[in-house]
């Protein structure tokens, strides 16, 4: 077998348990794996940003700023419950990112799909509902990679919303993310009524796109939004 990411051999370590039993499928080398920083530890309770080495001012009590200020606005309190990210936004992941979004790399899924589904345990929700991608987005893209984690997984998504295409976000500063106008549309009232909702996404950077899509859910009737993605840049 070879690493999904660098194509190095894995060579697995034979044990007696090995013998006797169905070893995991190993998909990243253990040279890759370790450049990949799991956020665990000390970190904010809403959006999984770590508080290690951040500034004491960025942080009140178990709440980074980011969090404190939107929950301090009125028109964002209480729209997202929790949001749980895996691995800091580094250098090699945005580069694993990146390969696995704008060069096709849809494979890369099944290495990140077996910790959603270890995550998925700690949460109570109903339905799995991907960021969508635009039209345009998705033709330049081949696949949306949201969708692709659910798919791997083995579990059910709902296309609950439509994405409106719209210049792309990272190409956007925090506070012109916040004050868009809404970037989402719902596709089927019918599902998401009384629904507790997870979206799925890939990076939560300032937490805008998750934002957007929670407040259009609960202004349809979703009873409660989370969220989880791959990286907290």
């Amino acid at each position: 077998m070879r690493c999904l990411y660098c194509g190095e051999k894995i060579i697995p370590v034979v044990s007696w348990g090995s013998l006797f039993s169905r070893e995991e499928e190993i998909l990243l080398c253990e040279q890759c794996k370790d450049q990949l920083t799991l956020i665990e530890g000390d970190c904010c309770v809403r959006c999984s940003r770590p508080f290690d080495g951040l500034a004491v001012e960025y942080r009140k009590g178990e709440y980074c700023y980011d969090c404190v200020r939107w929950e301090g606005d009125i028109e964002w309190n209480g729209i997202l419950e929790r949001n749980r990210s895996l691995y800091l936004y580094n250098d090699f992941l945005k580069e694993v990112i990146s390969r696995y979004k704008f060069r096709g790399d849809y494979v890369l899924a099944r290495f990140f799909c077996k910790t959603l589904i270890q995550v998925l345990k700690d949460f109570d929700y109903d339905l799995l509902v991907p960021i969508p991608l635009s039209q345009e987005r998705l033709y330049e893209r081949g696949f949306n990679q949201a969708e692709a984690l659910i798919i791997e997984a083995g579990l059910t998504l709902t296309p609950a919303l439509k994405r409106i295409h719209t210049e792309k976000q990272s190409k956007k500063s925090r506070e012109e993310r916040i004050h868009l106008s809404n970037i989402f549309t719902i596709v089927n009232e019918e599902d998401i009524v009384g629904k507790k909702v997870m979206l799925i996404d890939d990076i939560y950077t300032t937490g805008s796109t998750l934002m957007h899509a929670g407040k259009l859910l609960k202004q349809h009737g979703t009873l409660s939004v989370s969220s989880f993605t791959i990286a907290r840049g």
